[in-house]
């Protein structure tokens, strides 16, 4: 069952209604305001969404947590917004929901950006131990997705061979402890798919925001026709 969000926007008067919005989606072990510094930059262009997803942030911490609960928790906020159709751009755990999302209800989905997203095949990631302190999130949501990233559904990878929504992947490059190899054959699955790698670790939109800006907003606005590299 869906859970109660905070979400925060970013809606500029100079942006017209008709717009569609965007939605941007987080990591673990963070929230919202991972956005502080892309978010106004993107919403000179269009209205601009970002919640914080269960268990992290200011949202509800339900004890139960899952990557497809958090999909039916970002349908049902963009209900709720009345919101019929968005792009979507996720980080690390945010970009596997987003691709759920689309994956499952493409109808809602115009374009995909999909920043360090786990590859959708068994990654063996460790699960930290507890903190000895306090922590902005549900310590609890840690291990649960961790399992699921390890041991994921088999169909997120077999069926990018039908995805067609256009989307971006972006890499982090060697920097990042993600496979940049099983991420851009996860790239090259998607039939509307390309990668760009950004050599700045897993953080893209943090560690070089300027150049993430470049590749998404090219991408969302369709001016970006340049190819993966």
């Amino acid at each position: 069952m869906p859970v109660r969000l905070h979400y925060r926007s970013w809606i500029s008067s100079d942006v017209e209604e008709s717009e569609e919005p965007l939605i941007l989606l987080h990591g673990g072990a963070t929230d919202s305001s991972t956005w502080d510094e892309v978010a106004p930059v993107l919403a000179k262009r269009w209205p601009v969404y970002a919640p914080d997803l269960r268990g992290h942030g200011s949202s509800e911490r339900p004890g139960r947590y899952s990557l497809e609960l958090m999909r039916e928790d970002v349908l049902a906020l963009m209900d709720e917004l009345h919101v019929l159709r968005a792009s979507m751009v996720g980080h690390s755990m945010g970009a596997v929901v987003a691709y759920l999302v689309a994956l499952d209800h493409p109808e809602w989905v115009s374009r995909l950006v999909l920043e360090e997203m786990p590859p959708p095949v068994p990654l063996g990631l460790p699960v930290p131990p507890p903190p000895q302190g306090p922590v902005p999130y549900d310590w609890d949501v840690r291990p649960a997705i961790i399992e699921q990233l390890n041991q994921p559904d088999p169909r997120w990878w077999t069926s990018a061979d039908e995805f067609t929504i256009p989307t971006l992947v972006i890499s982090g490059g060697p920097a990042s402890h993600l496979p940049n190899r099983t991420l851009s054959e996860f790239a090259a699955r998607l039939v509307g798919g390309r990668m760009v790698t950004i050599p700045a670790g897993h953080n893209v939109h943090g560690t070089d925001p300027d150049r993430f800006l470049d590749a998404v907003t090219g991408f969302l606005a369709g001016t970006d026709s340049s190819a993966a590299t």
